[in-house]
């Protein structure tokens, strides 16, 4: 290789170690889960819903319409603005107090009296978008199931 090809061939090597210079914005769906849920002396319900942002970007977490279903039955809807921002790969907790369904109620009673694990369902949407951006709104959807909590009365996680 003559010098002058050697000093380009370097030259182009040192230029294309030089890349966008910053680490890549990716934005990703958010999700959403129930942590716990607490039935209060009055016959609502602490809703405590965990937001996972699996973006590499702080996400700032605006609004939440979420249905929530438990054993297939329609049974709660919590309406929150949590206006928290979450870091990147990484998840937080709102809790949200809600007026059950009747049906949503003798659901969870029945589960607490009988010790048993309870089926659940969300759907709705998040907005939710990057500190320096605007919010979207995402759909949710999620299926898991929370078991009454020993030792707590009332309380599903």
């Amino acid at each position: 290789m003559t010098p002058r090809f050697a000093w380009i061939a370097a030259l182009l090597l040192l230029l294309a170690g030089c890349g966008s210079g910053g680490p890549v914005r990716r934005i990703s769906e958010p999700a959403a889960s129930l942590q716990q849920v607490s039935v209060r002396a009055d016959g609502r319900w602490d809703v405590q819903v965990r937001l996972d942002n699996f973006s590499s970007v702080p996400m700032r977490f605006s609004a939440a319409t979420i249905q929530v279903a438990l054993d297939n039955g329609a049974a709660a809807t919590v309406q929150a603005q949590p206006q928290i921002t979450i870091g990147p790969e990484s998840a937080d907790v709102f809790t949200a107090t809600v007026t059950p369904l009747a049906e949503g109620r003798a659901r969870i009673a029945t589960a607490l009296a009988d010790g048993r694990s309870l089926a659940y369902t969300l759907a709705g949407t998040l907005e939710a978008g990057p500190e320096d951006g605007g919010p979207r709104t995402y759909t949710i959807k999620r299926t898991s199931a929370l078991t009454p909590v020993p030792g707590l009365p009332g309380v599903l996680r």
